[in-house]
């Protein structure tokens, strides 16, 4: 039964001009599909990427981080989500792009002493859909086992393109299990830019959490883009605290329009399988402390500069003591990073003048421990100047 049976060839026909991109992510078994998709003409309208993360390490580095389990339901979605994200980067915007994930445990030249399985799952853009297959054991030999796992990626890739195609249910014998579920992606990125949530996590792994509990930790920013000195002044704020930090962007700004769903799901990317990230509809320190009270948060003192200026409370002195106050009383405060400025002069927090009733609300990160020379800002910059050199 391999996957590039003639009778085959009509279905991955039918997948090619399906309209739809694909990104495929397999480990364990089943990489056949991958051959049998670009074996009849037409591979390049459908395939974007296909990846074989195989060892321990490989599929470490493509998913960001080792998985619990190597052969699970979970590291299949994880893989799916991957290959999308991934994929994302490379199509149109409006591409109808499905990402798919698929792991498995099968015979090998040493006898396992679980079940021989494995799980496939398909990301899109409104739901995860995903099935999980147990085969008897010793049934079949690890070619035959093969070419099984290959069939069925093939089939259920079919079905998240909307091919009308068998199950993988059908590929098996009536003593082995299979089961498949969906999880719908409502996008609660446009809730909340409709102002129908206050605040979403996002976790590493893609998935968008309502009621997570908040991190202790945050580092806020527009993070435009996110680059080396960002992640590095979150390990140190972890290291001195002790505690576990997320990133934290607002969707709106106190003087700019609001970021397009588009814009902060850019900026999503740029953290998957890094660290989680709060969206909010935060802009000022306030209405964050107000959503994560107890929390410290981690600046430059650059930003902890303005903080203490009047001007950020519209020239109203009065309005900065209460701010400053409610925010005491909510447990916030604020670790501060040393930053050099468009002078060139390193500014840390011994060189604001800070009200003396909030000066408890400051700690200062060392300049030995962290020092940013370089900004989101100046990397945008770049980027402009050397886009613009190019063109001769």
């Amino acid at each position: 039964m391999s996957p590039s049976d003639t009778a085959s060839t009509p279905l991955i026909s039918a997948l090619h001009a399906s309209g739809r991109k694909a990104a495929l992510a397999i480990t364990g078994g089943g990489s056949g599909a991958i051959g049998a998709l670009l074996r009849i003409p037409g591979g390049s309208r459908l395939l974007i990427d296909a990846q074989v993360p195989y060892g321990e390490a490989a599929l470490a580095a493509f998913l960001g981080g080792a998985p619990a389990q190597a052969c699970s339901t979970d590291t299949a979605i994880a893989m799916a989500r991957s290959a999308r994200i991934r994929a994302s980067g490379l199509v149109p915007a409006d591409t109808d792009l499905v990402g798919l994930g698929a792991t498995a445990a099968l015979g090998s030249d040493r006898p396992r002493k679980g079940e021989h399985r494995f799980h496939i799952a398909c990301a899109g853009a409104s739901h995860i859909a995903h099935c999980t297959v147990v085969m008897a054991k010793g049934r079949r030999d690890r070619a035959a086992e093969e070419d099984l796992v290959a069939h069925a990626i093939i089939l259920w890739l079919a079905r998240a393109c909307g091919i009308g195609a068998p199950s993988p249910r059908s590929l098996l014998g009536a003593d082995e299990t299979f089961s498949e579920a969906t999880v719908e992606n409502s996008d609660v990125v446009d809730q909340l830019l409709g102002c129908g949530i206050a605040r979403v996590t996002a976790l590493p792994d893609g998935q968008m959490m309502l009621s997570s509990p908040s991190s202790p930790l945050l580092l806020p920013g527009s993070f435009n883009p996110a680059h080396a000195g960002h992640i590095q002044l979150a390990r140190v704020a972890e290291e001195i605290r002790q505690q576990p930090l997320a990133f934290e962007i607002s969707v709106t700004n106190v003087d700019k329009p609001p970021l397009s769903g588009d814009t902060v799901r850019h900026r999503l990317m740029q953290f998957a399988w890094k660290a989680p990230v709060e969206l909010t509809r935060a802009p000022t320190f306030l209405e964050k402390s107000r959503l994560f009270p107890k929390t410290t948060f981690v600046v430059g003192a650059d930003t902890a500069e303005r903080l203490v200026a009047p001007k950020y409370y519209g020239d109203d002195e009065s309005r900065m003591h209460s701010a400053f106050d409610e925010m005491g009383n909510a447990g916030t405060n604020f670790l501060v990073a040393v930053r050099v400025d468009a002078a060139g002069r390193l500014r840390a927090l011994s060189d604001i003048t800070l009200p003396r009733r909030y000066t408890e609300l400051f700690t200062e990160i060392p300049a030995h421990r962290f020092r940013l020379d370089t900004s989101s800002t100046e990397l945008r910059g770049r980027v402009t100047r050397s886009g613009a050199g190019s063109k001769t």
